[in-house]
């Protein structure tokens, strides 16, 4: 059974799906391709809203929301994201960029330190999962969807108190507990990655339809915006100190 933490690339995305030629099935190269793509059409769309984040700004809760919508009807209707997965993309670019204008503004230099860690991060998991230094076992799987799925949900009743006028600053400040707290959401985070791959890799060995290739470069992008968002919020609570 394959099981990840990213919602995108649950246990069941691969059940029922099965395809007869495999020189139409996804492959891995495939995969690393269409994440390419994406990373791309982010990269465009993040580098306009930088260079406009003034009005970037007003887009940022909606780019965000529409991203959110993208993603769930990719997860819905996988047969999709050969088309959900550029929009998506796209959007969460314009997101990450006025984001990212923000965090700059306050913190001249930390986008690109947190651009450089993300894919520092990146590539050195991916090194260790092929070098099997990393052994993805199931109760390494059941403990990263567990701190993740347990992460998720502190973050929305964190959004509901808010509503109440309720915030947890000792978690969100530079304090002490901040920073651990950063350090362990991106600690899973990056595990999430661990997790990708080795979910990419078992796809790439059934006879799937070749569009998959699309939904593992998505479920890989959702990953990787999440590292990034919380490897910039990191850095700002360090620069705070």
């Amino acid at each position: 059974m394959i099981r990840s933490g990213n919602p995108a690339l649950r246990d069941n995305v691969f059940s029922g799906l099965s395809s007869s030629d495999s020189s139409n099935a996804m492959t891995i190269q495939g995969t690393v391709n269409k994440a390419f793509i994406l990373l791309v059409l982010t990269f465009l769309s993040a580098s306009w809203a930088w260079a406009n984040s003034s009005k970037a700004v007003s887009f940022v809760w909606p780019a965000a929301i529409a991203g959110f919508i993208v993603a769930l009807v990719t997860v819905f209707k996988k047969e999709w994201s050969p088309v959900t997965s550029p929009v998506y993309a796209l959007l969460e670019g314009v997101f990450l960029g006025a984001v990212s204008a923000l965090f700059e503004k306050s913190y001249p230099g930390i986008v690109m330190q947190a651009v450089g860690l993300t894919f520092g991060v990146l590539f050195c998991l991916l090194a260790v999962y092929k070098s099997g230094i990393i052994k993805v076992t199931e109760r390494f799987k059941l403990g990263v969807v567990a701190a993740t799925g347990g992460i998720a949900l502190f973050y929305l009743a964190s959004i509901v108190a808010g509503f109440f006028g309720v915030r947890f600053s000792f978690i969100y400040g530079g304090g002490v507990l901040g920073i651990g707290f950063s350090l362990f959401v991106v600690a899973i985070a990056s595990l999430n990655l661990v997790l990708d791959f080795d979910f990419i890799e078992k796809g790439s060995q059934r006879q799937i339809p070749k569009y998959m290739e699309w939904y593992g470069a998505f479920g890989l992008m959702v990953t990787l915006v999440w590292l990034y968002l919380e490897i910039l919020r990191l850095l700002a609570k360090l620069q705070r100190r």
